[in-house]
């Protein structure tokens, strides 16, 4: 009997070490090991993310349009360029979804040109007054210029079929001579207003997509308002740089068609304005967009479709000896095409609110870097087609960075991007998924995108991670061992700051608020303070051994966390 009992203490022992070594090995398996090596440099940290854009030019000088404005230079540590549409379309500048206007340029009686700077005036000042730069989009066409005018106000909301947007402002005009007159004029204007240097400094492009139905003209007649559009904008001030077409996405055959018509147009096509070969290009411009899905009462992304745009656009301009050098801008950068479709009519935005935004935004930007450096071009900027919308409704869905003067946590994405150094270094991470398998498979299944960007600076490395699937579920959280090599330094400090459920998240206070469409003084403040970017761990003096720095944490589920290591 008591051989009997101890033969079952030995098999229980043996099956619960079983257990534990099962356990121990699963738990092992399970660790995410993330390595940066600062001794491997791979290139430059260009902030390629300091670019944003949206429809509405008119709420740049409203109030949470100048505050949103204000957060967004603050953060970087370069000037912010901004593309915003609608910039000659005529109207009285009253702000309204996917709409805007600033009556620049109307007629009289005689059909003789009058221009009318006021409102243009106020959005650039806005910028400059905050360093930012333009990205000035020449576009729409003003009614008095446009060949087909009628109807030309469009009152287009949420849940309206799209093409009600597509009214007489994208037309050709009626005269080209006048149209290149309008631009001369304007240039000029922006010269004597804020000085030849600011002026060198901005970017001008023409028309938003005219491979698309913003553009009511043929691919032809596209190239020839160029013509003269860069002629005059050249005429008036010859160190400015002109580009485009900031076509839909050139992996799509159509724009793929287009982008390349234009391209031979500029090299040796017949110069509409001037009658010689040829046309100025400065800078090639194309747009990329995900396909996010509502599937099984869940938001799926598609990071892949985006990532595929862009990978094709890359490809063509370096397959091309003569421009492969030129700089690339990828003119409107998101998860999807509608900023203005809230989640009511649209349940698949409801991503933007919350975190899932955010590290699909941090995971997306690393993987461009990474698609720069396949391709070996010249990437200038990143445009995230997001900025705020005035007086709507708290978290309605829209895809903007803040809501009622309140940040969103994809805003402390670009925040922790502004923090990054300027050097990239090698890192690597053992669950991490490349491009290339976004491209193929997206991020599905079991395994998340758990992974890492890093860089350096003088006495300093900055090392982003994120927890990102495509499918919006919880999860259980990643454990991360992180281990930073090539530290010069004895000692170093250390300090964190998380974007996840608890952090730098207003969106989930809100909703603990219980969902307030008009809070109190006091709970707007404390909004206001969730939406900042929140640092939730420092250290001081951290051991480093033999250049080695060694880091365990743990990762959310679309968690985004930020060190910074200082020696």
């Amino acid at each position: 009997m008591n051989y009997i009992m101890i033969k079952r203490k030995h098999l229980t022992f043996l099956f619960l070490l079983l257990v534990t070594v099962f356990s121990l090995a699963q738990t092992a398996q399970e660790k995410t090991i993330i390595s940066v090596n600062l001794n491997k440099e791979i290139g430059k940290m260009d902030p390629v993310w300091a670019w944003f854009g949206y429809d509405e030019p008119n709420y740049t000088y409203m109030k949470d349009g100048k505050k949103l404005l204000s957060e967004l230079s603050a953060l970087s540590p370069v000037p912010v360029y901004v593309r915003t549409h609608n910039l000659l379309t005529s109207g009285d500048g009253t702000p309204a979804l996917k709409w805007g206007s600033s009556n620049a340029y109307t007629e009289d009686a005689n059909g003789n040109p009058v221009y009318d700077w006021t409102i243009i005036d106020k959005i650039f000042d806005t910028y400059v007054e905050r360093r930012m730069k333009p990205l000035v989009e020449m576009g729409f066409m003003p009614e008095a210029l446009s060949s087909k005018p009628q109807p030309y106000r469009h009152n287009w909301k949420p849940g309206d079929p799209y093409d009600d947007i597509y009214t007489g402002w994208r037309y050709p005009p009626k005269d080209y001579d006048k149209w290149g007159e309008l631009i001369l004029q304007w240039v000029r204007h922006s010269v004597e207003r804020y000085g030849r240097a600011e002026v060198e400094s901005w970017y001008w492009e023409l028309w938003n997509e005219p491979d698309a139905k913003y553009w009511g003209g043929t691919v032809e007649e596209y190239c020839k308002l160029y013509d003269y559009s860069a002629n005059a904008v050249k005429k008036a001030l010859s160190t400015a740089r002109v580009g485009g077409p900031h076509i839909t996405g050139p992996a799509n055959a159509n724009a793929a068609k287009f982008l390349t018509e234009f391209l031979i147009h500029c090299e040796s096509g017949k110069n509409y304005a001037t009658g010689g070969t040829g046309t100025p290009l400065d800078f090639i411009a194309f747009h990329a967009k995900g396909a996010p899905r509502f599937v099984d009462n869940i938001v799926r992304m598609n990071m892949g479709t985006q990532l595929r745009q862009i990978a094709r656009g890359f490809e063509i301009v370096a397959s091309n000896q003569k421009i492969k050098n030129l700089p690339i801008i990828i003119g409107e950068c998101d998860p999807e095409g509608c900023a203005a479709c809230g989640m009511t009519n649209y349940p698949q935005n409801g991503y933007r609110n919350g975190t899932m935004y955010s590290s699909y935004t941090v995971s997306s930007f690393a993987k461009i870097y990474d698609i720069a450096l396949y391709y070996k071009v010249n990437l200038l900027g990143v445009v995230s087609w997001s900025f705020e919308f005035e007086d709507q409704p708290w978290f309605h869905g829209f895809r903007d960075l803040a809501t009622n003067g309140v940040d969103k946590p994809v805003l402390n994405v670009f925040r922790m991007f502004g923090m990054m150094g300027s050097t990239r270094v090698e890192a690597k991470s053992s669950a991490g998924f490349t491009w290339k398998n976004v491209i193929d498979s997206g991020v599905r299944g079991t395994k998340p995108d758990i992974n890492t960007i890093a860089s350096k600076s003088k006495n300093e490395t900055t090392v982003m991670l994120w927890n990102y699937h495509d499918d919006d579920r919880t999860s259980p959280d990643a454990a991360v061992e992180l281990s930073v090599n090539g530290i010069p330094a004895k000692r170093v400090q250390i300090s964190q700051y998380l974007i996840d459920k608890d952090h730098s998240n207003s969106y989930e206070l809100w909703k603990k608020m219980g969902s307030p469409q008009d809070p109190t003084s006091g709970q707007y403040k404390e909004l206001e303070t969730a939406g900042q970017l929140q640092m939730v761990d420092s250290y001081d003096k951290e051991k480093v051994k033999n250049g080695k720095l060694s880091i365990k944490t743990m990762l959310p589920r679309q968690g985004v966390k930020l060190l910074i290591v200082k020696w």
